[in-house]
């Protein structure tokens, strides 16, 4: 799709040993795992100065995750900027840009039609629309969506509204404040984890037409069950306000059986009215996207998904016998994950002169 560089910032089981040296041999990713050295850069960032943010500060759960997102961001501009990139987007791992509109699905040919003084580009999110309870793999099972209102007229939006809801309080069961893309430009800082800003001027901004991020919500029940495990917060609305955005779902988690929290996922996230489906289908509320799916697909049948983990392992074991001198020299201050494991592995040795201008990268400083 014509992306360059990709920066991975990961903790917990995305920074384990079995993920981690996988991401480490795919050429283009540069991984960032939240250590001391991360931690003490971010401190001294211009970004625990601004009021827009202020609010979130030393909260906990999805409070706390979009303060680490949005220093992250912050830090990536300016890797993006040492590494002379043309533009920048923040995706989660349940997040796809879907570049309809460009040239052979081609996200490069599609930005860099863009014109010279557009600053951003909006792309307006569409949220998954789950048809079973059983899926697995959300990027190749799911290929229904519901459009971003911003891509509807507003007469179909608004005059099947109660519909396109299926009970739940709001249009989208998340967010529904679209995902942007931004130029590198001096002065740039994050607005939110969802969009980008500039500290000198308003920026010039479009919004695509036909592009969107497709985000897959709750796509598999265990996206549900785990909800309880995320933090330590009481299941009631009072403490639970607190901590996510979407709360009936961590109630839900935390409060009844395993049955009973299927019955409230089949009636609230799964769409099994086929009469319903069909007719928000033809309004073009839904849509079905197949491409993402498709590319998934041909990925893992073409073995490029076991090539690389199997050439992450061989690479990593030559390594291990040939090099284990050094791996003992910079593992000691490895601390990953809750437990503080040390992760004794040849992988950060193995990449600390390649990347080593990540662990020492400054971000921007006040003014």
């Amino acid at each position: 799709m014509g992306v360059s560089t990709f920066f991975l910032f990961v903790e917990g089981r995305a920074a384990s040993h079995d993920v981690s040296k996988v991401l480490e041999t795919v050429p283009g990713v540069k991984v960032i795992y939240r250590l001391k050295e991360l931690e003490e850069q971010q401190a001294k960032g211009r970004i625990w100065n601004e009021t827009w943010l202020s609010s979130f500060f030393y909260k906990p759960c999805n409070y706390e995750l979009f303060v680490k997102q949005s220093l992250n961001m912050e830090m990536a501009i300016f890797m993006a900027r040492e590494a002379s990139l043309d533009w920048i987007i923040h995706l989660e791992t349940d997040e796809l840009i879907h570049p309809a509109g460009a040239s052979e699905y081609f996200l490069r040919q599609l930005l860099s039609d863009v014109p010279g003084n557009v600053d951003m580009v909006i792309f307006p999110n569409y949220e998954s629309s789950v048809e079973r309870d059983d899926i697995k793999e959300p990027f190749s099972e799911v290929s229904m969506f519901k459009k971003n209102h911003d891509h509807l007229p507003k007469d179909t939006y608004f005059g099947n509204y109660e519909e396109a809801i299926c009970g739940n309080p709001n249009y989208f069961l998340t967010y529904g404040n679209w995902k942007s893309a931004a130029r590198i430009r001096d002065h740039l800082r994050p607005n939110g984890t969802h969009r980008w800003h500039n500290y000198m001027k308003t920026p010039n901004e479009v919004k695509l037409e036909e592009a969107a991020v497709l985000y897959c919500t709750y796509p598999k029940f265990s996206d549900l069950t785990s909800r309880h495990d995320q933090c330590g917060c009481k299941p009631t609305k009072e403490d639970v306000k607190r901590c996510f955005m979407f709360m009936a779902a961590f109630i839900i988690a935390s409060t009844v059986t395993e049955e009973e929290m299927l019955h409230w996922y089949q009636e609230r996230i799964m769409w099994t009215d086929e009469a319903l489906k069909l007719k928000l289908l033809r309004k073009g509320i839904l849509t079905r996207i197949y491409t993402p799916m498709v590319i998934v697909h041909g990925l893992r049948e073409s073995g490029v998904f076991s090539s690389v983990i199997a050439a992450s392992q061989k690479f990593i074991s030559s390594v291990k016998n040939s090099n284990s001198s050094m791996t003992a020299g910079v593992v000691s201050s490895r601390k990953i994950g809750h437990g503080g494991e040390s992760q004794a592995t040849a992988r950060r040795g193995l990449q600390i002169s390649d990347e080593a201008s990540i662990f020492s990268a400054i971000p921007p400083v006040s003014s």
